[in-house]
């Protein structure tokens, strides 16, 4: 089987992180956020993902060569020389999508987070014996998202509708799909929207399916979702890996720490936190709801919580940073600065305090 992954743009919203790299290779629970995705397509047994992008594929694709032979997975990129929206991708990817076997493809969002229930959206997919199936998730607010409409019993789906002011359901479209190749021949090489323009004509020949994703669901495109989707993952990991998690008297909650990072003496980390490889976390730190990157030192006494510590940063001693402050790689923060929500930009010296939200070039 194939997969595509809607890769896209440049992840403006989630910068300064992607100044550095393209968005799915930012780090999430200490690998790569792509990463997620084709491990566990790998696990369904899909052999080639297509990687659909308009900027820096030579970046993408050198970095996931590594990963090419570690997982036995072939990974291709189809480059848009103009931003084609949601649907248009995979008509220009259709020769890397076909290969006449008439086996369906998954399609992707590259900022989405969940446990990926790939085995079960297949044999769903299989029994109804419709064109395509997506998954949906269930939201407390659908009134910002577009909701589907399905039958109960079928997962049938009858209609779309786009921000509703009255409550028509709580179901949205959870950016992953698979369909069959004929939905190939709806979409023409130009600019679409797969949920727009191509599914609500799929839905009018009663051939759309939809199945409700178990588990969480997030996506994790800009820094506050970001941290929310990492709290999703960690309680996930609880149920499902529990052994992946640190433990210990100075753990508090879900924390994920990689076997290379370090942990000084009488730090309190926790809940929800991801140290990522080769980070050094010094004497009575406190950490918590926040990710520290990889190489990332974190000096003594110091205190971050609700924020994303960028690659190879350093939050100096007795330093306080929170609220959704993110540093992008190489930031310093220097002794006993507080940060209140600053967004500070790569390979920056930060020497005064940041007292409200603000971006720091």
């Amino acid at each position: 089987m194939k997969a595509l992954i809607l890769v896209g743009g440049f992840g403006t919203r989630l910068r300064p992180l992607t100044l550095s790299v393209p968005k799915p290779l930012v780090d999430f629970g200490n690998k790569p956020m792509i990463l997620h995705q084709i491990e566990a397509l790998k696990e369904v047994g899909v052999t080639e993902v297509v990687l659909a992008i308009n900027y820096q594929p030579e970046v993408m694709l050198n970095f996931l060569k590594d990963f090419e032979s570690k997982l036995g997975i072939k990974i291709t990129c189809s480059q848009e020389t103009e931003p084609l929206g949601t649907a248009g991708p995979l008509a220009l990817a259709r020769d890397k999508l076909v290969d006449g076997s008439g086996d369906p493809f998954f399609v992707l969002n590259s900022d989405v987070i969940s446990e990926y229930p790939f085995a079960e959206l297949i044999e769903f997919h299989r029994a109804h014996g419709g064109e395509a199936t997506i998954m949906v998730t269930k939201v407390d607010e659908p009134s910002k998202y577009g909701v589907v409409v399905m039958e109960e019993g079928t997962g049938k789906v009858e209609r779309f509708v786009e921000k509703p002011k009255a409550f028509v359901g709580n179901k949205i479209n959870a950016g992953i799909y698979l369909l069959n190749p004929s939905v190939l021949d709806r979409i023409e090489l130009k600019p679409t929207s797969i949920e727009k323009e191509v599914f609500p004509r799929i839905a009018a020949d009663e051939a759309l399916f939809a199945m409700v994703l178990p588990g969480f669901w997030m996506d994790i495109g800009q820094p506050r979702d970001y941290i929310t989707g990492l709290r999703l993952y960690l309680d996930s990991l609880r149920k499902k890996a529990p052994a992946r998690l640190a433990s210990g008297a100075h753990v508090l909650g879900n924390v994920l720490v990689h076997e290379t990072a370090v942990i000084g003496e009488g730090c309190l980390i926790g809940p929800d936190v991801a140290v990522g490889p080769g980070c050094v976390v010094e004497a009575g730190v406190r950490l918590s709801r926040c990710t520290v990157m990889r190489g990332a030192r974190v000096k003594q006494h110091s205190c971050v919580s609700s924020s994303i510590i960028g690659w190879h940063s350093t939050v100096g001693k007795w330093a306080r940073v929170e609220n959704m402050t993110i540093l992008g790689e190489d930031v310093h923060v220097c002794d006993e600065i507080y940060s209140n929500g600053g967004v500070v930009l790569p390979h920056k010296e930060i020497k005064s305090s940041i007292l409200k939200p603000e971006i720091v070039m």
